[in-house]
């Protein structure tokens, strides 16, 4: 039997963002992996979710059928059409991603969002970064959600590790505990979701129960009790914007073993255009988030009863970053 080479496992990535500063200390690049097992509905990354290539179509970049419409003409399932404002529509069950709208779109408003690239292009991709880890920076692997590809995410952050580069990674803890213990195991910090504490409205909101997330979480923290890790709750108006909610939260992470620093994230709805791009509808249009002086005001109530003491905290947004 060939054993693969390890610098040739593939992940399917949509996005390495360099220079990112709200995905670990200092500067880093971020390894954006493509699918989830939740569903967010205020999701700030919906072209992450997906598992599956996926065509985003950026309507304010696209020139027009009289100007162009050279994507309608070498489509070759025949997918995509004017649209009544003499742009251009896609008929995605149609859609066979085979790029070619992406490579005759002039005006770049056609892109496949996912690519199976190898860890080892992946490292390839982050080296020019090598003076931003030598000043405590380093490289952090988001999503998505990582562990739905641990094989690839495991390999390449034992690469990282091995050259001494400082590795970090975002989750939602949603996976079966021996994939989170062979990726952390390769981890200098864990950024950990606990997004809602009710387990019938976390179905609700995320599509998923979170009964394993929380079960995870406390294995994580007995387990590993060296590893830095930080808890991270969005705080999502209409869901869990209250003190009552995210203190069920906060009494739960008292019960932990080992934790590092607990983050409210402000609400934000910076990815609400790119719902559109995918042909979907944003579910929050209109919501309006507490102002960030409330949430830092509650951030350090909160982390005054879990550490006995009040904590800078960080520069967190909802969600991930956004590539």
């Amino acid at each position: 039997m060939e054993v693969l080479d390890a610098n040739k496992r593939t992940g399917n990535v949509f996005n390495i963002q360099k220079f990112s500063i709200h995905d670990g200390p200092d500067i880093r690049d971020t390894v954006f992996m493509k699918g989830c097992p939740l569903h967010c509905i205020w999701c700030s990354n919906p072209e992450s979710q997906s598992g599956l290539p996926e065509i985003s179509f950026h309507s304010s970049k696209c020139i027009g059928v009289k100007s162009c419409g050279d994507c309608i003409r070498h489509c070759p399932q025949g997918a995509i059409c004017p649209d009544e404002n003499g742009k251009v529509e896609i008929t995605r069950d149609r859609c066979k991603i085979c790029e070619v709208c992406q490579d005759t779109c002039c005006a770049t408003a056609m892109k496949v969002m996912g690519k199976q690239m190898t860890v080892g292009e992946v490292i390839a991709a982050t080296q020019n970064q090598m003076s931003a880890w030598r000043a405590n920076g380093g490289i952090t692997v988001s999503g998505g959600e990582p562990l739905m590809q641990a094989d690839f995410v495991e390999e390449l952050l034992r690469q990282c590790g091995a050259m001494g580069i400082h590795t970090a990674v975002e989750t939602c803890g949603f996976a079966a505990w021996a994939d989170v213990s062979r990726v952390v195991k390769h981890c200098d910090l864990v950024f950990y979701d606990v997004k809602i504490w009710n387990d019938e409205k976390h179905q609700k909101y995320t599509g998923v129960s979170n009964r394993m997330i929380l079960e995870n979480l406390q294995w994580l923290s007995r387990e590993y009790p060296n590893l830095e890790l930080i808890v991270r709750t969005p705080v999502i108006p209409g869901i869990n914007d209250s003190v009552e909610e995210l203190e069920k939260i906060v009494d739960f992470l008292k019960t932990l073993n080992h934790l590092t620093d607990y983050e409210l994230l402000p609400y934000h709805a910076f990815g609400s255009n790119k719902y559109a791009q995918l042909g979907r509808a944003y579910e929050l249009t209109g919501a309006e988030a507490l102002s960030r002086e409330k949430i830092e005001s509650w951030n350090q109530q909160f982390r005054k009863e879990l550490f006995g003491q009040k904590r800078k905290g960080g520069d967190g947004l909802c969600g991930k970053s956004h590539p």
